[in-house]
């Protein structure tokens, strides 16, 4: 009840009410900014996990001089280690394409026709038909990116251009194959579409003249953070024929600045909590000086040192909790509204915040972690406690008698 009446400053004490509305919006943002920030950085690398691995698998075993030709015997090998989902044959290459005379690099990616068919590339066809890129037929299907810097729609020509032709007597003559656009895909991942062009196997192999030969073979286990540990049986099983590299060496310079901007962030934005608990404090202080007389008839009352201990920090953490509530509701709303808030502010500034070729994502992820969210609220909690207990031990050492010797 006294803490209650305590948080609603009385008259004249309208500077104690300021700095506590301070302290409380302090926390509110300090939450909030830690909550978006932290399920941004998660949804930045969940979506490129995610969408890599879709892409790539957990690990690839990559021939050498991007040719396999043992490859259905490694794969084999592949799917009977155990902890193994899949093993499935691949073929990447660079190439250069032309369409109405542009040309840009484009990325060869022969794949199986299940894999062509799947959610990865078939549930992302923007315009066109992914069913009709079938072996022999001389379809394909390229990413949305590159459809616009070659300036191509699908029944368009695409051509291919191999610099491993045949051999004249004038050097090699760079092979160049034509082919139907017959699908337009999103992936969401800005460097997938902007070289991505995918065809079946067969035709890729026959584009590339490696016969029956693939490139690799892409490894989908049970558990992506233990990829190693299941691939090891498999190392000695394919040495001399090719080298398995997991997604962590496929992405590691990515994925380590990721989680050092995750890290470096939460400490950044936690400083925000620890001014706001200074606020706290400061307010506290401020209203135990002004309340030293009430105090002091509360303790001729018979109102014991440990009972002031816990009117103070009753206030404290109450302003601590409420800011709390506060910023994880503020931090929900924003993440709800987050490319709508991405959106106005491009409108406002006429700027492009969200430069796809810069941050690799078409659109602002977010994926919230609970345990972090409750660390946060344990921190937040912790710090207004802190903060708390100097003003509360100094409110419960007041002498009533040196406060109320002259009243």
């Amino acid at each position: 009840m006294v803490a209650r009446r305590y948080l609603w400053p009385g008259k004249g004490e309208g500077i104690i009410a300021i700095v506590a509305s301070f302290s409380l919006l302090g926390v509110t943002l300090g939450v909030a900014a830690l909550v978006i920030v932290m399920s941004v950085m998660n949804g930045f690398r969940a979506e490129l996990f995610d969408k890599i691995t879709a892409l790539n698998g957990h690990a690839v075993i990559q021939g050498y001089n991007n040719r396999l030709p043992d490859w259905r015997r490694i794969a084999a090998e592949a799917r009977a280690t155990p902890g193994v989902i899949s093993a499935t044959p691949l073929i990447e290459q660079p190439l250069m394409s032309s369409t109405n005379g542009r040309v840009e690099g484009a990325l060869v990616r022969g794949m199986t026709q299940t894999d062509i068919l799947g959610r990865t590339i078939g549930g992302k066809v923007i315009m066109g038909n992914i069913a009709e890129v079938t072996p022999g037929s001389g379809n394909v299907a390229i990413g949305a990116r590159l459809a616009e810097a070659l300036g191509a729609n699908v029944g368009s020509q695409i051509s291919l251009i191999s610099p491993a032709g045949q051999s004249t007597p004038f050097g090699t003559m760079p092979r160049i194959v034509s082919y139907r656009i017959a699908a337009i895909f999103e992936v969401g991942v800005y460097d997938y579409d902007n070289a991505f062009v995918v065809m079946p196997i067969p035709d890729a192999q026959t584009l590339l003249m490696l016969g029956d030969a693939v490139g690799m073979i892409e490894v989908q286990t049970v558990n992506a953070d233990r990829v190693g540990a299941i691939l090891a049986p498999l190392v000695p099983k394919v040495r001399g024929d090719a080298v398995i590299q997991d997604w962590r060496q496929l992405n590691s310079s990515l994925f380590e600045a990721l989680q050092i901007e995750r890290v470096m962030m939460f400490i950044v934005l936690s400083i925000i909590i620890i001014v706001a608990a200074f606020n706290i404090l400061s307010s506290l202080v401020m209203l135990v000086r002004a309340k030293t007389r009430d105090i002091a008839i509360l303790r001729t009352m018979g109102a014991t040192r440990g009972a002031l201990v816990r009117i103070f920090v009753t206030v404290g953490l109450t302003i601590g909790g409420l800011g709390t509530v506060m910023g994880l509701a503020l931090g929900a709303i924003f993440l709800f509204f987050r490319q709508s808030v991405v959106n106005a502010v491009q409108y406002m500034t006429g700027q492009n915040l969200w430069d796809p070729s810069i941050r690799f994502l078409t659109e602002l992820p977010a994926r919230t972690d609970p345990i972090e969210v409750i660390s946060i609220v344990i921190m937040t909690m912790v710090l207004s406690l802190l903060f708390t207990l100097y003003p509360a031990f100094r409110a419960a050492r007041t002498d009533p008698v040196q406060v109320l010797r002259y009243e």
